[in-house]
Parts: structure tokens; C-alpha cells; sequence
């Protein structure tokens, strides 16, 4: 587990390409005595935009970590009109996960989080709906019954947000949670809400989306795991997947691989968030590796 691994910092840096960015960087990290242990960079031709993700252990590292964030941005981020984010491996982010009915998502990221696979803290489990609470009982988590109708949905989501602040939440995961945020909630997390859905939108919108997709013959199903915006289900991808069906599957062989590929979705896009993996740029998301 990432205990037990020495310190790193991690530095995820965008900018315009220009000459020489990468041994700035490198070359600010070898003189202060860093040992760099992972570097991942990406140059978008079309946009002519520099993207650089790159890791390196504090032990022995000249810069006290209080002062790295000064001391970069005087030396390389300001000349080179970086857009810049700095972490620490041993800050472990608290996540907030929001359900609604359905088990399958939520069952599968506390198991891992039992497990020790997902290196983060679970502070509370949010639902609109009483039957998930069991669920959080049975791993040891408080659940906060939230339900939401059209009179009461400005009060509950203000009772939301003040148990996120107040659990010093750092995002949040709708683990199949069934209702659309309003613009100020998403304005107060930006880049920290993660949704999944099905990825046979927007062709088969509404209920029973894999019933549509049975009844229309397609041969492929799919999940899309991506950050929340005002935009629905339009934000910046963080990870995708899919799965062939065929005329052998029934709506009920696909709604379960359908929930199979979801968990699969979420949880790998959970990860690419708690590893700061992710940076993003307008409405696309680069996946470092």
C-alpha cells in the first residue's frame, strides 16, 4: 500500500508548447538533489499545448515541501505561463459517495477501498433512498438520508454541501446516484464530481436503456466515467469501456454486463483521480500514465 512507499511529490503542469519545458522541470528537480521515479508528457499538436506529469521522492530533496510551490512558480512556472498543480502522495483525499437504489457501483468501490485498492478515506456515504444504507452499515460508514423532491431540492442539497464541508470532503462519487446536481453544487467541486452511465447515450435515453438497446440489436454496450459539469453527461472523460453482446443476450444478461463494465468504469476512473493522474484541459481530460 502507498503507506509504505516513501514520500513522492507529484507536479502536473500545462501549458503553451515551447522549447525546453521538460528539462526546466527535470533539471529544477536534479538540481535540488529529487529522484524522479515517474515522468509522462504529452504535446497536442492541434492546440499547441504542453501537458507533463512528473513524480519524484522528498527524501533528500533540498526544497522543504512547504517551499516547493513558491520556488517553482518563481523559477519555471511563471516564465513559461504554466497552469500548474502540486501534491503529495501521503495526503490521502477524503471521497464522498453518492447513491441512490442501485448496489452494484457502490458494493464494488468500498470492497476495493477494504481491500486497500483505492488509497483513500471514506468519510460518508450520501443517499436519496433508504435501501443503500444497510450497504454502508455493513462497511462501517455513516449514511445520511437525503431525499430529494422538486419542493425540497435547494434545502437538501444546501444540507449536502454543509456535511461535505463539514467532513472536509476533497470530491465526490455518484456511484449511480439518480438525480442531476444544480449548477452551484457542481460550481463548488469543479473537476471533483465523478459520474458514470451507460454509454448507449444518447441514442437510448430514459428508462431501460439496455432494454432499448436489446430491442435495436446492438453489438456493443459500454460505461463512461467522466467529471460532472453544468453540461449533462458532457463533461471531461476520464475512462471508458466496452463489452459485445449479441442476439444470444436477453435485457437481463445485458443490464448485468452492463452493471459489470460500469464497475469496472467507475473504479478506474476513481483511481486516475486519488493517483492525480488526471489533468484537465477545456473539455478533455489527459490520462497520464
Amino acid at each position: 500500500m502507498q503507506n509504505n512507499k516513501p514520500v513522492t511529490a507529484i507536479l502536473r503542469v500545462h501549458c503553451p508548447d515551447q522549447k525546453g519545458l521538460i528539462s526546466r522541470v527535470t533539471d529544477f528537480i536534479q538540481r535540488n538533489n529529487g529522484n524522479i521515479v515517474a515522468l509522462d508528457q504529452y504535446t497536442d499538436r492541434f492546440e499547441d499545448h504542453f501537458f507533463m506529469r512528473v513524480e519524484w521522492e522528498l527524501d533528500g530533496f533540498d526544497i522543504s515541501r512547504d517551499e516547493i510551490a513558491p520556488a517553482f512558480e518563481y523559477a519555471i512556472a511563471n516564465p513559461c505561463q504554466m497552469q500548474w498543480k502540486l501534491d503529495f502522495s501521503d495526503c490521502r483525499l477524503r471521497m464522498c459517495i453518492m447513491v441512490s437504489r442501485l448496489s452494484h457501483c457502490i458494493y464494488d468501490l468500498l470492497a476495493r477501498h477494504r481491500s486497500g485498492e483505492l488509497d483513500v478515506d471514506i468519510p460518508l456515504i450520501i443517499g436519496n433512498h433508504q435501501e443503500m444504507a444497510a450497504v454502508a452499515e455493513q462497511f462501517g460508514i455513516p449514511f445520511h438520508l437525503l431525499q430529494i423532491t422538486k419542493e425540497n431540492k435547494a434545502e437538501q442539497e444546501a444540507t449536502q454541501m454543509k456535511l461535505l464541508a463539514d467532513n472536509k470532503v476533497d470530491f465526490i462519487v455518484l456511484a449511480r446516484y439518480m438525480q442531476i446536481l444544480s449548477e452551484d453544487f457542481i460550481r463548488a467541486y469543479p473537476e471533483r464530481i465523478i459520474n458514470i452511465h451507460h454509454s448507449t447515450l444518447p441514442a437510448f435515453v430514459g428508462a431501460k436503456p439496455y432494454h432499448q438497446a436489446y430491442q435495436r440489436g446492438v453489438k456493443l454496450i459500454g460505461a463512461t466515467g467522466h467529471y460532472v459539469t453544468a453540461d449533462l453527461d458532457a463533461g471531461p472523460i476520464i475512462e471508458q469501456d466496452v463489452i459485445r453482446v449479441s442476439h444470444m443476450d436477453t435485457p437481463e444478461t445485458m443490464v448485468q454486463r452492463g452493471k459489470d463494465v460500469e464497475k469496472i468504469v467507475l473504479s478506474r476512473a476513481v483511481e486516475a483521480h486519488i493517483t492525480r493522474r488526471t489533468l484537465v484541459y477545456k473539455n478533455k481530460t489527459i490520462i497520464f500514465k
